[in-house]
């Protein structure tokens, strides 16, 4: 059941409100971080707000403005849409309390703009969690991007604006050069940009030619180059040469989470499950993207600079939640989609911890680090949790969304029950063996002198 209502426009405007108000309080700290603190508890209050509603299983829906047959500027909230939402409204929380104590602590020039450009960063995270079409989600990435490139150039050295050349390449070139021919093709074959209805049928004709929904198809994925899929994964290691809260909002909270939510949400709602399944696009993509998480994941072994070890962490994390949606049934895009939000948690505090260690210590590189978790436990116990988080381990969160991605269901079945049977046994033999040990033990101590 869907519910019509301008609900999906509030925690923009808040967000929207806070921007203007940070920024017409520019020669007041106390009252322009006021801003951002009410500002980001507010909008997380309006998003959470709306969870009763879609976990009875409704939906909300509005359409702003109508620009062409099936090109809107419209919302909608579902499952999905929260997810991202919560999160980047809640983290948003954290980030600004810590801001509050890096640019402090650091004495950091330019802190309106910093503000300013952080909050509209949020308001794009928003709009794209709450896009009910093509044309809407492609209006907010946009601002997503444009507005953290004054933050990854913050500095303003020569490392800062290279960076940042980097960063703003690689993202406005595949949104103009990838994007925006996906999406002029997507209109031609399917005659609208609005989201499905469903998870299932997608929006594609089923007479449509397989070969330009392909083609549609690896013009989005290779698009939202935000999810950092290798090759088009450089610009985020280039970009840690920001603030260590921006290099949060890139990995945590809203930057690279927007490019992962937008190739989930254009599987789910464009292409749908049985099209990405009869086409194999599924299949195709959970290999591409396996490949990325172990090369990234290899990369970052060899990275010393924390920051960048770090960043080489979410390109492979982010291809597992891209992962576990290719899967394509309700356990892996479960998985994927969850994933978003532990990764968050345990990316955030990764790289709050590794900010905490340059303002205490001024360090930058692991090598450095001997000894931090005695001067510093605090600290490197959050830290230590997060990476086990990482890494899958339970309790943690990262454990569950790895878990609901492993147990994914596919075609395959066991193998005859003549081959299972001596496995099992063999198996639970290895099991005794380890238990009860005497009798070999006893029979090669008979050669023994």
């Amino acid at each position: 059941m869907n519910i019509e209502s301008a609900r999906p426009l509030i925690p923009i405007l808040i967000v929207l409100i806070t921007t203007i108000l940070i920024f017409l309080s520019r020669k007041r700290p106390n009252l322009r971080e006021f801003w951002s603190i009410a500002g980001s508890v507010l909008t997380f209050i309006s998003v959470a707000s709306m969870v009763p509603d879609i976990w009875c299983g409704q939906k909300i829906i509005y359409t702003l403005s109508t620009i062409a047959p099936g090109i809107s500027l419209n919302f909608r909230v579902d499952g999905l849409s929260l997810v991202f939402g919560i999160i980047s409204s809640f983290l948003w929380i954290f980030a600004t309390f810590y801001n509050i104590g890096y640019m402090r602590s650091l004495n950091e020039h330019a802190q309106t703009r910093y503000y300013t450009c952080f909050a509209i960063a949020i308001l794009g995270a928003q709009g794209v969690s709450f896009s009910g079409s093509l044309f809407s989600l492609y209006m907010f990435y946009e601002i997503i991007t444009i507005f953290t490139y004054p933050l990854v150039a913050h500095h303003q050295d020569e490392e800062g604006y290279a960076g940042a050349k980097k960063y703003i390449i690689y993202l406005m070139g595949t949104s103009k050069g990838l994007l925006l021919p996906a999406m002029i093709l997507t209109y031609v074959l399917a005659g609208t940009l609005d989201f499905a209805d469903n998870i299932v049928s997608g929006i594609f004709r089923k007479e449509t030619d397989c070969l330009w929904v392909a083609i549609a198809y690896g013009l989005f994925i290779f698009g939202f180059a935000k999810a950092a899929i290798m090759p088009l994964h450089n610009w985020l290691p280039s970009a840690m040469v920001a603030p260590t809260p921006v290099s949060a909002l890139l990995h945590a909270v809203a930057v690279v989470k927007a490019g992962v939510f937008c190739i989930s949400r254009v599987m789910l709602s464009v292409f749908g499950v049985e099209l990405l399944q009869s086409s194999h696009l599924g299949l195709y993509t959970a290999y591409f993207v396996s490949f990325t998480i172990l090369a990234a994941s290899v990369i970052a072994l060899t990275k010393d600079d924390l920051k960048a070890r770090l960043a080489y962490s979410t390109v492979s994390q982010l291809s597992y939640i891209v992962l576990g949606v290719a899967l394509l049934d309700v356990s892996g895009i479960t998985g994927g989609i969850i994933h978003i939000a532990n990764h968050g948690f345990s990316k955030i505090t990764l790289f709050f911890c590794a900010g905490a260690i340059f303002v205490a210590t001024s360090k930058r590189k692991i090598s450095d680090m001997a000894g931090i978790g005695y001067a510093m436990p605090f600290t490197m116990g959050a830290f230590a949790i997060a990476s086990l988080s990482m890494i899958g381990v339970p309790p943690v969160a990262g454990f569950v969304s790895k878990w609901y991605s492993g147990w994914s269901r596919s075609d395959i079945k066991e193998a005859p029950a003549t081959m299972v049977v001596p496995i099992v046994i063999a198996a639970s033999i290895s099991v005794a063996l380890g238990l009860f040990p005497e009798f070999f033990v006893g029979l090669v101590g008979r050669m023994l002198p």
